[in-house]
């Protein structure tokens, strides 16, 4: 993966605002839009954009999210080639988070395990969930089998059994690989929680969004007064506050813009700290964010940890919630 991380950021802030903002801390500002990947590449505006995301994070309710696609894509793995075949035999796969204790020590020890096969078996499940044919759900349990799979049969059983009930959810037409919506409905939750009131969505335009705003307008016209917690800071509530969703134009929207500079951040910073590359702007960055404005979707071997942060979890009784009322 070129970029192992994915994410997004939501600010609360209006037009005027925003244009305050990038007057103050950009006045010789060229461009018509304010993108984060421009700005970094020169050294001279890397103390403005410091300054700027401290405007931001120190002055206007904000949220970011960021992920690794390669945990993502293991938890992913978990939910559909692995979970059916628990489900029906009666067991909470997502009690007290244990599909995220699975899948850190996947992301660990996977590889040190399988070898390559490992990664090969992450890729014919992608195709799998892509084609959504016999042939390449065939090619996933070869692929599961040519390995020492019972090192670990809590994650390869399902898959090297041929479990009908986890090929029936591969093939599923209404599941996918795509993290989009795991990111949307993670801000979601946290955007619940620190709106005073009624609020909007304005996201830039992208075909890949598009295609979930009709997801979202469900969510937002779902009037049942119901709740879900999924961690001890983490829950959805329906109806939500949420009144719309609008795709604009980001050269012309400054909101947008701002959003992009918090999660271009974010996403640069994590690469580099993952790979152990810590500079003064690495640690300031990290500095910024007050644990209820980032939200990490990064492995964990602290299991008794995210046990306790997971702990009564509702997450499988939420999942068949949203899986009988949108689509």
């Amino acid at each position: 993966m070129d970029q192992p991380f994915q994410g997004a950021s939501a600010i609360c802030i209006d037009a005027d605002e925003a244009q305050r903002l990038i007057n103050e801390h950009f006045p010789k500002l060229k461009s018509v839009e304010l993108k984060y990947s421009s700005l970094a590449r020169k050294g001279k505006n890397l103390k403005r954009l410091i300054a700027l995301q401290k405007d931001i994070l120190n002055n206007y309710k904000s949220v970011t999210y960021v992920c690794s696609k390669r945990y993502l894509l293991i938890l992913m793995f978990l939910d559909y080639a692995i979970e059916p075949f628990y489900y029906a035999r009666g067991h909470n796969f997502y009690a007290d988070g244990q599909n995220y204790s699975l899948g850190s020590l996947l992301y660990y020890v996977g590889t040190p395990l399988l070898g390559s096969g490992f990664n090969n078996i992450l890729n014919a499940f992608q195709v799998s969930m892509r084609l959504k044919t016999v042939d390449s759900i065939q090619e996933l349990i070869k692929k599961v089998n040519s390995v020492k799979w019972n090192k670990l049969p809590e994650a390869f059983v399902p898959m090297a059994s041929e479990c009908p009930d986890c090929i029936a959810s591969i093939l599923n037409e209404g599941t996918s690989t795509d993290a989009t919506m795991v990111v949307l409905q993670s801000l979601i939750s946290r955007l619940e929680v620190i709106s005073d009131g009624p609020y909007c969505i304005e996201h830039d335009k992208s075909e890949n969004l598009k295609q979930y705003n009709s997801i979202i307008e469900q969510y937002i016209n779902h009037q049942e007064n119901i709740e879900f917690h999924t961690t001890e800071i983490t829950s959805i509530k329906f109806p939500l506050r949420l009144t719309s969703v609008a795709q604009v134009e980001s050269k012309t929207h400054l909101g947008v813009q701002l959003a992009d500079i918090l999660i271009g951040s974010a996403i640069h910073v994590s690469k580099l700290f993952a790979s152990k590359k810590l500079s003064d702007y690495v640690e300031e960055v990290i500095s910024l964010y007050k644990d209820n404005q980032i939200i990490h979707m990064l492995p964990d071997l602290n299991f008794d940890e995210q046990r306790r942060f997971r702990s009564g979890s509702q997450a499988n009784q939420m999942i068949d919630y949203f899986d009988k009322n949108f689509y």
